[in-house]
């Protein structure tokens, strides 16, 4: 099944109903900024590459403020969620699916909790089983990265049974969630993942305090 549809629907829905000046779960970012990210990243390559090479993240930084900035109204910000929600341009890659699935399916689950979760009260969505499914299948094909920081053995562990190595080492430490609370978790959004934790206290709080994430 192909997931990237609907889950650009929802956080265009939940970008339109927060407006241009909410919180989000991204540092130094409102609503604003994170729409005018998104609507970059299918037209400008530098802004998604940005988040990856840090030689373009300044560029990337700088292209996003400045369309940001020119979201004076609450139009001019409807406008462009509603520009994104349309898809990407004819010529894009996106339209690729393959690309567009292993691009995007992450990718827009993180963001619409980036924007559900920064608020004092939140609760977790109810997840079709396919698309955790999904999600989870992503996860795991990016864990290693996303935890390369980590000076741990790192296990993600969902309550249904499966689980992942994603990392090897003498001291480890299971994760333990739903795919997206690990996702989110993964994505250095750790005060805001509905995880559990086992092992060791001090490895628990050694991964506590270190930088998840790219």
């Amino acid at each position: 099944m192909h997931f990237v549809e609907p889950s650009r629907e929802v956080l265009a829905e939940t970008l339109l109903a927060a407006g241009p000046d909410a919180p989000t779960l991204c540092k130094g970012w409102r609503t604003r900024d994170l729409a005018a990210h998104l609507y970059l990243r299918e037209r400008k390559a530098a802004v998604g590459l940005g988040l990856i090479i840090k030689r373009l993240a300044k560029a990337s930084d700088q292209a996003t403020a400045k369309l940001a900035a020119k979201l004076k109204s609450t139009e001019d910000y409807a406008g462009l969620v509603n520009t994104f929600r349309a898809g990407p341009p004819a010529l894009s890659p996106m339209n690729i699916k393959a690309l567009d699935e292993s691009s995007n399916l992450i990718e827009y689950f993180v963001h619409t909790e980036d924007v559900r979760r920064a608020v004092d009260r939140w609760a977790p969505r109810a997840l079709d089983e396919a698309y955790s499914d999904a999600l989870w299948d992503e996860l795991v094909k990016r864990a290693a990265i996303l935890y390369r920081g980590v000076d741990l053995g790192i296990v993600l562990v969902r309550p249904s049974g499966p689980r992942h190595v994603a990392k090897r080492a003498p001291v480890s430490v299971a994760i333990v969630g739903e795919p997206g609370e690990l996702l989110m978790h993964a994505h250095g959004r750790t005060r805001h993942a509905l995880v559990t934790f086992e092992g060791q206290p001090d490895a628990v709080a050694l991964l506590q305090s270190a930088e998840v994430g790219l």
